[in-house]
């Protein structure tokens, strides 16, 4: 892969994947514009993890709509001057929504989805974070936000299967998925660089990246 052809790149995992880390040294390291969700703009996610059933819908809407506003710019990724390094996946909204509305919700927000149709390019490659539900768990634990502190095991797992069954059948733009268990590119300098060669050598449109192997 021609990594000056990269001009847009997603970087994706579960809570305590690491996304939002290694989407800022990717774009620090490829001279890129980032855009990166924000959690703490919507007010109904300390909510949602207190009561999941009840504020479930009202989360799953408001990142919708900032999701929809943040990638706009990007139907004109032509016309930037740097590339865009993303930690969320516009596409992927439905994974959250199938796993925390209700039936009748679950129809509202598609309702709601295809009336607002948004539009945003394919990347030109997605990264998807893998780890363990005991490693995604400590992660968490470890970033200290408090009422992330809440969220069960069981949440977590459920939360990292659909993200595994997601993205193997995704195939609107090459996929990298990355096992994380051994990799630390906040604090190793290394391990961004391994990332980057094997991004330079993909050739698939699908593949993996264990840093165990080397492959």
């Amino acid at each position: 892969m021609d990594m000056n052809s990269l001009r847009y790149v997603v970087v994706e995992g579960a809570i305590g994947a690491g996304k939002t880390s290694l989407a800022r040294k990717l774009g620090a390291k490829l001279g890129a514009e980032l855009l990166l969700e924000a959690p703490t703009e919507n007010p109904f996610l300390e909510r949602f993890y207190a009561d999941p059933a009840r504020h479930a819908l009202a989360t799953q809407l408001t990142f919708l709509f900032q999701r929809a506003d943040q990638v706009k710019a990007l139907s004109q990724l032509n016309l930037f001057s740097r590339a865009v390094v993303a930690d969320f996946l516009l596409d992927k909204d439905a994974l959250f929504a199938n796993l925390n509305l209700s039936e009748d919700e679950l129809a509202l927000y598609r309702k709601i989805y295809m009336h607002l149709q948004p539009q945003c390019p394919a990347p030109d490659l997605v990264i998807v974070l893998q780890a363990s539900t005991d490693t995604l768990a400590q992660r968490v634990h470890r970033r200290g936000i408090r009422f992330e502190q809440s969220i069960s095991h069981e949440y977590l797992a459920r939360l990292a299967d659909s993200y595994t069954r997601y993205f193997h059948s995704y195939d609107a733009a090459p996929v990298l998925f990355v096992n994380t268990e051994g990799l630390n590119f906040v604090d190793n300098p290394q391990h961004l660089s391994l990332l980057l060669d094997r991004m330079a050598q993909m050739r698939g449109s699908r593949e993996f990246f264990n840093v165990s192997t080397g492959q």
